[in-house]
C-alpha cells in the first residue's frame, strides 16, 4: 500500500460517481451537452473551429463501469474545442531565451503539474509552422509516442509556449475547462484504457484515439464538488506521501498516519467549512449545564466536586477551578474557529469508571449485557459486542452505560485505546467511560477522543510510574473542541467518507469493478 495507489483509489471512486453524492438539484449531464454542442456551432459558424467528423456512438461493451443516473458516457472529442500534436525539427530554433518549448520530459503519470525544470526555450522566425500551437491557460498536454499518457496542464501566467511532435494538446470547449477531466484521463481506468489501445512500432498514439476515449461526464456542479473533494484529499495524501518516505516501518503505519492528518484537521475545524447559521457552541453547553442542575436537583446525581466552567474574555480563555479563575491559554493545544468552545470532559456529560462484579459469584455472569474490557475496543467506532458477558443480576451491581458511550482505557500499556459501544452494558475497572449527553453527537466526541492532540493529553496526565495510570478526575479535566452542533454532523460525516478510503488500495480491483 502506498501513496500513489491510494491516490489511484480516490481518482478511481471520484470517475465512478462515488466520491461525493449526487444532488438531485443538479441540472444533468444531458442538458450540460446540449449546451457543449450549442457552444461547438457557436465556435464552428464564428470560423474558429473547423466542423468535426462524428465520432461513433459508444457500445455497451466499451464502458467499465455504471455511472450514476443523472451522468453520461461520452467520446471525449465531444468536449474538446482543439485537438493537435507538437511541431518536428525546431531544434534549429533552439535559444538560451525565448518563448517556452514544452517536452515530454516536463509531463508527469500521476500529476497534471508540469515540472518547471530543464524548460527548452526557441526563439521563433515570423509565420513559424507550428505556431498553432500556442498554448493557453487549462490547455491539456497529453504525451502520444513512448510512454503514451503523461499530462500537464497549462497554468494561468505561463507565457508564450509551444510544444513538440510527441506531445498533443487538449483544449476543451469553455464550459467545462477546469481539473475535472485532466482528473478523469489521469485515473487508473483511463492509463488502462491508454495501454489497451496502443499500437504501432513506436508504442504511439493518435490523435483520433484521444478523441475516442470513452469519458463519464457528471452534472457541472458535481464536476466542481468532486474536484475540491480531490484537492481535500490530496492534501491528507500529501502527508501520507511524507510519512511513507520517511518511515521504514511499512503498511500500518502509513494509514495510521493519514488517519491522524484528518482526524488532527477535524478537530481543528478545518475539515469542513464553518456556517454563520450554526447555532454556537456556547449555547449547548449552556443547556447541559441546565440539564445537570435538573438532574441534581432531582437527586439523580451528584454535583461533580472537581466540576470546572471555561470562558472567554478578552480573547483569551480562563476556567474557574474550585473558585479560582486561573488563565488556561498555555494549556490549549491549538486555536479553534470563533463558533467553537473548548470544555473538559466533564462538561460532556457523565463520567463513569468500571468495575468487575466479584468472580466468585458466578450468577453474575451469563448472556444478557455485555462487559466491555479494554481488548474490546480494538473494534474502535463499531463496538458491538464483548468477550464477556453479565446476567441481569451482575448488570445491577454494575455501573450501566448507554449505548453510544465512549470507552477509554486508563491504565497500562493499552492507554488511550478508545471505542464506542453501540449496546448498552458496563465495563470494568480499567475504562473510563464518557456517557455524553443527547445534545452531543456521540461519534463526534469518539473521534475527538482518538485524535492525537487527546491521545498525547492522556498519555501527559497519566502518573508517571511503571504502570501509567488515568484516574477518573484528571481524565475528567481534559481539554476537547466542541463544535456547534450542526458542524459536528458534519465533522462526522466528512469523517466517514473519508477514513474507508484509507484502506481502498488493498481492494482496488474489487472496487474498481473491471468488465
Amino acid at each position: 500500500m502506498n501513496a500513489r495507489q491510494l491516490k489511484n483509489s480516490i481518482l478511481q471512486m471520484a470517475v465512478q460517481g462515488k466520491l461525493v453524492p449526487q444532488d438531485p438539484n443538479d441540472e444533468p449531464a444531458s442538458v450540460l451537452l446540449e449546451r457543449i454542442r450549442a457552444e461547438k456551432q457557436h465556435l464552428i459558424k464564428e470560423g474558429i473551429i473547423k466542423k468535426e467528423k462524428p465520432l461513433p456512438p459508444i457500445m455497451e461493451d466499451e464502458l467499465p463501469f455504471e455511472v450514476p443516473d443523472n451522468w453520461e458516457w461520452v467520446r471525449l472529442g465531444i468536449v474538446i474545442e482543439l485537438i493537435t500534436s507538437g511541431s518536428r525539427d525546431w531544434a534549429k530554433y533552439y535559444s538560451a531565451h525565448g518563448a517556452k518549448f514544452v517536452r515530454m520530459g516536463n509531463l508527469s503519470r500521476n500529476s497534471f503539474e508540469l515540472r518547471n525544470t530543464n524548460y527548452q526555450f526557441v526563439s521563433l522566425p515570423d509565420k513559424t509552422e507550428g505556431t498553432r500551437t500556442s498554448l493557453k491557460k487549462e490547455d491539456l498536454l497529453f504525451s502520444i509516442t513512448g510512454d503514451v499518457g503523461l499530462m500537464g496542464l497549462i497554468p494561468d501566467g505561463f507565457g508564450e509556449a509551444y510544444i513538440n511532435q510527441h506531445t498533443a494538446m487538449l483544449r476543451f470547449v469553455s464550459t467545462v475547462r477546469g481539473k475535472y477531466l485532466p482528473y478523469v484521463l489521469m485515473s487508473d481506468y483511463a492509463q488502462k484504457y491508454y495501454k489497451e489501445t496502443q499500437h504501432g512500432i513506436k508504442n504511439s498514439f493518435r490523435l483520433d484515439s484521444i478523441t475516442a476515449i470513452p469519458v463519464p461526464l457528471p452534472p457541472l456542479n458535481e464536476q466542481f464538488r468532486i474536484v475540491k473533494c480531490i484537492e481535500e484529499l490530496q492534501k491528507h495524501v500529501a502527508a501520507y506521501d511524507d510519512a511513507e518516505q520517511k518511515l521504514t516501518v511499512l503498511n500500518a503505519a502509513f494509514p495510521d498516519q493519514l488517519k491522524k492528518s484528518i482526524l488532527q484537521s477535524a478537530v481543528q475545524g478545518k475539515l469542513v467549512p464553518q456556517d454563520p447559521n450554526d447555532e454556537p457552541a456556547s449555547a449547548i453547553l449552556e443547556r447541559i449545564r441546565a440539564e445537570k442542575e435538573q438532574l441534581i436537583k432531582a437527586g439523580k446525581i451528584k454535583r461533580d466536586k472537581h466540576e470546572s466552567i471555561i470562558f472567554k474574555r478578552d480573547n483569551s480563555h480562563y476556567e474557574i477551578r474550585n473558585g479560582v479563575e486561573v488563565c488556561i491559554d498555555n494549556e490549549l493545544p491549538f486555536e479553534i474557529p470563533d463558533s467553537w468552545e473548548w470544555c473538559t470532559v466533564a462538561m460532556l456529560g457523565e463520567i463513569v469508571t468500571g468495575l468487575t462484579p466479584k468472580t466468585t459469584v458466578s450468577d453474575y455472569y451469563g448472556n444478557e449485557y455485555p462487559f466491555y474490557k479494554p481488548t474490546d475496543l480494538d473494534a474502535g467506532a463499531n463496538v458491538n459486542c464483548s468477550r464477556d458477558m453479565l446476567s441481569t443480576k451482575g448488570y445491577s451491581v454494575s455501573r450501566h452505560l448507554k449505548s453510544n458511550s465512549i470507552l477509554v482505557t486508563c491504565i497500562g500499556a493499552t492507554i488511550g485505546k478508545t471505542g464506542i459501544i453501540r449496546k448498552e452494558g458496563t465495563c470494568n475497572q480499567q475504562i473510563n467511560a464518557i456517557i455524553p449527553s443527547e445534545h452531543l453527537v456521540a461519534d463526534y466526541i469518539y473521534y475527538c477522543c482518538t485524535a492525537d492532540f487527546f491521545q498525547k493529553s492522556i498519555i501527559s496526565n497519566a502518573s508517571s510510574t511503571t504502570l501509567p495510570i488515568l484516574n477518573k478526575t484528571r481524565f475528567s479535566c481534559l481539554y476537547l473542541p466542541l463544535p456547534p452542533l450542526d458542524e459536528q454532523h458534519r465533522i462526522v460525516k466528512r469523517i466517514e467518507e473519508l477514513l474507508p478510503l484509507i484502506a481502498l488500495p488493498i481492494k482496488i480491483n474489487a472496487i474498481n469493478g473491471y468488465k
